[in-house]
């Protein structure tokens, strides 16, 4: 049992009340103005819970309160996605990138038990390789356990959901894995997506999934792909050959347009694709990757992190640099189309 000042007799004592209210209600003997009395009492209990489950750095929050535009951005790149110190420069380059457009940028990552939105310099040192991966499923356990927790886009959008961000910026979405259903890999951003209204900028999706099929996905979950400037969706470290998108545009006010009417219509999240500046064909260096990675019983959430630090190897480097400047442009855009959704 966790001492008063620990997160668990708080949020035991949200789910009891809770409990208690629906039972009063539910037997009939409750009245209309008890029902509208317990409602109050249920927000400011969830409200305790989430802030001290949930830590908004200062300036985030203000910008929040202020209705400014807010980018998300995950840790999973700083933790896994490059060596050290690199994966830490890519995510301060990018947080610069948004700071540009006006917008105001919040890493999102779980340490020292508080999910942790906007992160300092300084805290996202602590994202090393040890980090665990946090998709939504995850991020409650970490919290409780105090693991230092670095997030999907999955993970972050589910965070974004409970503070009120609608913007994120990252380098690909996950899907589904080539040869599904062997093995059974879906990846949780795509669910995610489905239930946020949040717009994502990425460059398509990752490059080691079947991008045919999780675009067929994308469809029957109702999340609407936009090509930013393109009609074909980008595989990521390429800008040409992938399925077409279901819409394209051409400048982040026509992005926000078609995001803010998609919200209004009952929608949850909008993916838009942005072509890398520089293609790089890695399609058999990826196939050769992934074979080893079977052999190897490399299997989850392990897969991509294994699959981009051979592919780093093996290209002399070059995906890495693509890597790092497609996710920096992709925060940017995040951002250019945060500040047009809050002129609108």
């Amino acid at each position: 049992m966790l001492s008063s000042g620990g997160r668990i007799p708080i949020a035991t004592s949200a789910r009891q009340a809770g409990m208690a209210d629906s039972g009063a209600l539910g037997s009939g003997g409750g009245t209309p103005a008890a029902a509208r009395g317990a409602r109050p009492r249920q927000r400011r209990l969830r409200s305790l819970v989430v802030s001290r489950l949930i830590r908004v750095a200062e300036e985030v929050q203000t910008a929040l309160t202020a209705g400014r535009p807010v980018v998300a951005l995950e840790t999973t790149l700083v933790a896994h996605g490059f060596p050290a110190p690199s994966g830490i420069e890519v995510g301060l380059a990018s947080e610069a990138a948004v700071r540009a457009t006006g917008a105001v940028p919040a890493t999102v990552g779980v340490l020292q038990g508080s999910v942790v939105v906007g992160l300092t310099a300084a805290e996202l040192e602590r994202f090393t390789p040890s980090a665990r991966k946090l998709g939504p499923r995850d991020l409650a356990a970490a919290a409780v356990q105090g693991a230092v927790g670095a997030t999907t886009v999955g993970g972050t959008l589910a965070v974004a959901a409970a503070v009120g961000i609608r913007f994120m910026g990252t380098g690909g979405l996950g899907g589904v894995h080539r040869g599904f259903p062997n093995p059974p890999d879906v990846s949780a951003d795509l669910g995610a997506c489905a239930r946020v209204a949040a717009l994502v900028a990425s460059s398509g999706v990752k490059s080691l999934l079947d991008v045919a099929a999780t675009a067929e996905l994308l469809e029957t979950l109702g999340i609407p792909v936009l090509g930013f400037g393109v009609d074909t969706l980008p595989r990521f470290y390429s800008a040409a050959g992938g399925p077409p998108v279901s819409a394209r545009v051409d400048d982040a006010r026509e992005a926000a347009r078609v995001a803010d009417a998609h919200w209004r219509l009952g929608g949850g999240g909008v993916l838009v694709g942005r072509p890398p500046d520089e293609s790089l064909e890695v399609d058999g260096l990826i196939e050769d990757i992934l074979s080893e990675a079977t052999e190897r019983g490399i299997v989850g959430q392990d897969v991509t992190p294994f699959v981009l630090a051979a592919l780093h190897d093996r290209s002399g480097g070059e995906t890495r640099r693509v890597n790092r400047d497609l996710i920096v442009a992709n925060a940017g855009l995040a951002g250019e189309i945060a500040v047009a959704h809050a002129a609108l």
